[in-house]
């Protein structure tokens, strides 16, 4: 079985490959960012992607949402440090089978693999668990609350721009800009433009 691997960090990639030097049939490739890892989805075909989603230049849900398009049948397992519900949330609705956090037994990452080659969907239970309190995932994706623009501006204020920089960027006016924002707090049920500032940077990479 052909796994590709899209992480950066050169120890979770050893790790991988030695965690699955002891599994039959495993031929590992791996790729260090979005577009390398697209181009090598699309040359050697493997049987199961595990992609991160904090990756140089594109984020992981980039390539995903690449993936899924040429081929919709695809097989991929999301492998982040990122235990938020809302990420887990994004990766399955974009396409991804299987969300493991890299903070956790190692180990259950073989659980996905072999959940997800069999067809089912794969998360880790306090994952599962939280989601299932949500009740209505789409409420809890903030991707889904907010309008375009208001997503543009999010956006924006995710790569740390001020205010004034989003509006030169953007050609809307600085009022403009500022309303949005202080509707995009409100509608997240945030206090201040700086928690804003703060969620936006901290969810930056799943946009």
């Amino acid at each position: 079985m052909k796994i590709l691997i899209v992480d950066d960090h050169p120890v979770i990639i050893a790790g991988c490959r030695s965690m699955f030097a002891a599994e039959e049939n495993y031929e590992i490739i791996d790729a260090k960012d979005a577009d390398s890892g697209f181009e090598a989805f699309v040359n050697y075909k493997p049987d199961l992607c595990i992609i991160d989603i904090s990756l140089p230049g594109k984020p992981g849900f980039d390539l995903v949402q690449r993936i899924i398009e040429r081929n919709r049948d695809a097989k991929i397992i999301i492998f982040s440090m990122n235990d938020d519900p809302v990420f887990a949330s994004r990766a399955l609705r974009l396409g991804a089978k299987g969300y493991v956090t890299k903070n956790d037994n190692p180990y259950l990452l073989l659980d996905a693999i072999n959940a997800v080659m069999s067809g089912k969907n794969y998360l880790m239970t306090k994952i599962s668990e939280a989601l299932s309190i949500q009740n209505d995932v789409k409420n809890y994706d903030i991707w889904t609350i907010l309008t375009e623009r208001e997503r543009e501006v999010f956006k924006l204020l995710g790569t740390g721009m001020k205010i004034r920089e989003i509006a030169q960027e953007t050609g809307i006016s600085y009022k403009t800009v500022a309303n949005t924002c202080s509707i995009i707090k409100n509608k997240l049920k945030l206090q201040t433009i700086g928690e804003l500032s703060q969620m936006a940077l901290e969810y930056k990479d799943i946009i």
